[in-house]
């Protein structure tokens, strides 16, 4: 008989676009993988896995999460569920909180009463708002400093140890975000105007397989015993770039010339026109994937 493996891993908003991502490599890793959904999620961008995890319903109740945990036993979670708005409205404000705030709060508390004290936490760079120890961009990035607030109780009243992975734009292959390479590609087979603002700010755009990389690495590191408390690293590349030159990046590599009107809209309230660049750097962790190869990737992986 084939010995299981002793690494087992929780993952929240498995998901999702990184979380799945995320969940791939974990089983391709040799993890014994859990995952927590709520009822009406969709398990689609997990199918090429769905044999190899075991898939566990929240109910929303504390009661139910300390069940699942106690049953799991993980050696790390993997904390990456939340719900992201870069604006929201009154109606968003208690799904955002339930979520970023009071399901994590849950979480954590369920791992407390079963001794399990490796966190991996996921934050945003949009809590640095022109480059500040705090500033939030918006109202998630407010809620998931909230929550390392939190965090802060249990690290210095518990064992726990927790990792914070700060992520910036993201992207990938089979990302069914509404993000920048989306809406490029969507512009691209309409051939249709794109208005879009002036285009002059840096965004720093971390390639997919990087940011599971770094939850590797910290994962590894958190077993290790490296550290006590609560370590917060940027998951960044050092290379950001203007949104005009990676939308000429984008065209150069696809050869799809895009219809884009410079300046047709304005740029949003508070928008990051430099992205946050004090934070460290993950120990043993680097971006291995530049904007070019990023696209090829994706532009390879569809035909």
């Amino acid at each position: 008989m084939a010995k299981q493996s002793s690494n087992i891993a929780l993952v929240t908003g498995a998901t999702g676009f990184i979380g799945s991502h995320l969940t791939h490599h974990l089983v391709a890793s040799g993890w014994r993988v859990h995952i927590i959904i709520c009822p009406n999620s969709t398990l689609q961008q997990l199918q090429l896995v769905r044999d190899s995890i075991t898939v566990h319903i929240h109910d929303g109740t504390t009661e139910g999460l300390f069940a699942i945990v106690k049953s799991v036993k993980p050696r790390v979670v993997f904390h990456l569920a939340s719900l992201f708005l870069a604006q929201h409205t009154p109606g968003d404000v208690v799904s955002m909180l339930q979520i970023n705030i009071t399901f994590s709060t849950q979480l954590v508390e369920a791992m407390i009463a079963h001794k399990i004290y490796h966190l991996l936490n996921t934050g945003t760079s949009w809590q640095h708002y022109e480059n500040k120890d705090y500033s939030p961009v918006c109202l998630y990035a407010a809620t998931k400093q909230a929550f390392e607030a939190i965090l802060q109780f249990y690290v210095e009243t518990t064992p726990l140890q927790v990792i914070t992975l700060k992520l910036f734009d993201t992207y990938g292959l089979n990302d069914p975000r509404e993000k920048l390479f989306t809406l490029l590609e969507k512009t691209a087979r309409q051939s249709k105007e794109l208005p879009m603002p002036p285009g002059e700010q840096l965004i720093e755009m971390v390639y997919v397989d990087d940011v599971v990389e770094a939850y590797m690495v910290a994962a590894s590191r958190l077993q290790n015993g490296e550290f006590r408390g609560h370590e917060r690293y940027e998951v960044s590349t050092g290379s950001p770039l203007k949104l005009k030159e990676i939308v000429e990046v984008f065209e150069q590599e696809t050869g799809i010339k895009l219809a884009i009107r410079w300046g047709g809209r304005p740029y949003r309230d508070r928008e990051v026109m430099v992205p946050w660049n004090k934070g460290d750097l993950l120990p043993g962790w680097k971006a291995k994937v530049g904007i070019r190869e990023g696209i090829r990737r994706i532009q390879s992986g569809r035909q």
